[in-house]
C-alpha cells in the first residue's frame, strides 16, 4: 500500500576506492525505508581511475579537476540513464578533497549538468552545508544506517560499518524515534579501509585491488608498525571526525621495507585495528557488525576484524540488506530527505552545531 509522500529516488556513490559508479533507488518517505528497488554497477575504466586520481587533494579551479569532473559526469549519466520510474536523484559526485579544519570538502561533478541531461530534479553538494556550519561533513550515511536498524527490526544496539577506500563506522540505538534524538547515534571515520591496499597492489603489481585479500593472507602482520599506527593523534580525538584518503600517507611509507605480501597483510590489520579502536568510543558495547562496501569481501579483512573486535564482524547481507549499493541507497534517501525539508547530519554523526540538511537541488 502506497504511503502517503512517498517518492522513488535513485541513488549514487563512487567512492575513494575508484572501483566504479553504484546506483540504486529505493521508496521512502524521508523517514521509513518503505521498499528497495533495482540497482546497477558500472565500473570506471584503468583510463577514468587515472584521470580521477590524478586530481586527488585538488579543489575547484585546479588543473586536473575539469578533467575528473567530466569523467564523474559521464559515467554519471549513463548509469542513470538506465533506470526508469524514479522521481528525483541523489548524486553524491566524487571526493577529491576533504578539509573540514578549513570548512571545505570538494565532490567533482555538476548536478545541474545531470538534471537537464535526465530531466529530472537532482539532489546534490550534501556536504557543503555541514562544514559551513562547522561539522565535519562525513561521514552522511548514519541516518540511512539509523533507518536500516529500523527496517531490519535490530532488537538492540548494534554497528554498521562501511569499509571503502577510508572506513567509517554508525553505532546506532534502535530504540530511540529519530536518527537526531540524542542517544540515537554515533558516527565518525574508522581510519583507512581499502585504499592503501588498493594503492599497494597498483604500485606494486599493477592491480586494482587484493582480490578477496589473497595476497594479506599469505603475508605476516608487522605488529609493530600496526600498533604504531594507533598512537597517531587522530585516534586520540573523541569522535565525530573525519579523514581525507591520504591523510596518513607519509606513515605508510614505513611498509616500503616489506614484501609485497606482508606490506598487504600488515595494511589489512591496520584497516581493522582503526575499527577495534573506534570501538572504545560507543556508547554502549555492540553484540553486531554489520559490515558493508568492498572490505567485506576481502577474508583477511574481515579474520582481523573478528580477531580485533568483542563480536563477530559478518557481512550486511546477514541482515537482508545489500552492502554493495548501501552508500548509494544513502544518498537516495538522503536525497529525499532534503527535499522533505529534513535534516541529513547532526552533533553526534558529523560535530555540526545542530542538525542541519544538507545538499540542493538543481531541475532541468
Amino acid at each position: 500500500m502506497a504511503k502517503q509522500g512517498a517518492v522513488w529516488v535513485l541513488g549514487t556513490m563512487s567512492g575513494t576506492s575508484l572501483d566504479g559508479v553504484d546506483a540504486a533507488t529505493l521508496r521512502t518517505d524521508g523517514h521509513e525505508i518503505l521498499e528497495f528497488g533495482p540497482d546497477a554497477y558500472r565500473p570506471y575504466t584503468a583510463a577514468e581511475q587515472a584521470t580521477i586520481r590524478k586530481a586527488f587533494g585538488q579543489w575547484p579551479g585546479d588543473p586536473d579537476v575539469a578533467a575528473a569532473a567530466e569523467v564523474v559526469e559521464t559515467a554519471h549519466a549513463e548509469i542513470l540513464a538506465r533506470f526508469s520510474g524514479a522521481e528525483m536523484i541523489g548524486f553524491h559526485g566524487q571526493t577529491l578533497a576533504h578539509d573540514p579544519g578549513h570548512a571545505r570538502t570538494h565532490q567533482a561533478g555538476n548536478g545541474q549538468l545531470l538534471a537537464q541531461a535526465l530531466n529530472l530534479p537532482v539532489v546534490w553538494d550534501f556536504r557543503s552545508s555541514d562544514v559551513q556550519m562547522g561539522g565535519q561533513g562525513a561521514p552522511l550515511a548514519p541516518f540511512f544506517h539509523f533507518a536500516c536498524a529500523k527496517y531490519i527490526h535490530a532488537p538492540e544496539p548494534l554497528a554498521i560499518l562501511n569499509l571503502g577506500g577510508v572506513g567509517n563506522i554508525t553505532w546506532i540505538d534502535p530504540s530511540q524515534p529519530n536518527p537526531d534524538t540524542p542517544g540515537a547515534l554515533l558516527a565518525f571515520d574508522t581510519g583507512p579501509a581499502n585504499a592503501p591496499v588498493n594503492d599497494l597492489m597498483q604500485i606494486r603489481l599493477g592491480l586494482p585491488q587484493d582480490e578477496s585479500g589473497a595476497l594479506a593472507t599469505t603475508g605476516r602482520v608487522d605488529e609493530k608498525l600496526v600498533q604504531a599506527f594507533l598512537t597517531q593523534a587522530y585516534f586520540h580525538k573523541i569522535p565525530p571526525k573525519s579523514l581525507d584518503r591520504n591523510d596518513f600517507q607519509p606513515f605508510f611509507k614505513k611498509t616500503h621495507k616489506l614484501s609485497n605480501a606482508d606490506a598487504a597483510a600488515t595494511l589489512t590489520a591496520i584497516a581493522a585495528a582503526c575499527v577495534a579502536k573506534a570501538a572504545e568510543h560507543f556508547p554502549h558495547p555492540i553484540t553486531r557488525l554489520l559490515v558493508a562496501g568492498g572490505g567485506r569481501h576481502n577474508a583477511a579483512m574481515m579474520a582481523q576484524l573478528t580477531q580485533r573486535m568483542n563480536c563477530t564482524a559478518e557481512p550486511i547481507e546477514n541482515a537482508g540488506l545489500n552492502g554493495d549499493m548501501l552508500e548509494a541507497q544513502a544518498f537516495a534517501y538522503l536525497a529525499a530527505r532534503v527535499a522533505f525539508g529534513l535534516p541529513t547530519s547532526c552533533p553526534s554523526t558529523t560535530g555540526v552545531a545542530a542538525a542541519v540538511g544538507g545538499g540542493q537541488i538543481s531541475r532541468p
